[in-house]
């Protein structure tokens, strides 16, 4: 994905949070060359990420579980994307 986006990577993914499950072992190394920041969780602690969790729950209004991401068009996704992007800050 990264070369795909080029230089819009650290622009679409300024931050990225994650576990610390295997498949994102070489995850961090995104952070050298692009100014995009990887933070990872405590193993098992699946709480730490309820930021994530919450905005998953808020997409899947729009994209249920289980659906193909690639049965949407772009415009749908983009206005997802403003939706989400528009949701008030939380005190």
């Amino acid at each position: 994905m990264q070369s795909e986006l080029g230089d819009y990577f650290s622009k679409v993914f300024r931050t990225i949070t994650t576990d610390n499950s295997p498949e994102f072992a070489r995850l961090a190394e995104l952070e050298t060359g692009t100014n995009t920041k990887v933070y990872f969780t405590h193993p098992y602690t699946s709480c730490e990420k309820g930021a994530i969790e919450n905005h998953n729950g808020l997409i899947r209004r729009f994209i249920p579980k289980g659906k193909w991401i690639s049965d949407y068009s772009d415009d749908d996704i983009l206005a997802v994307e403003l939706w989400a992007n528009r949701l008030p800050l939380p005190d």
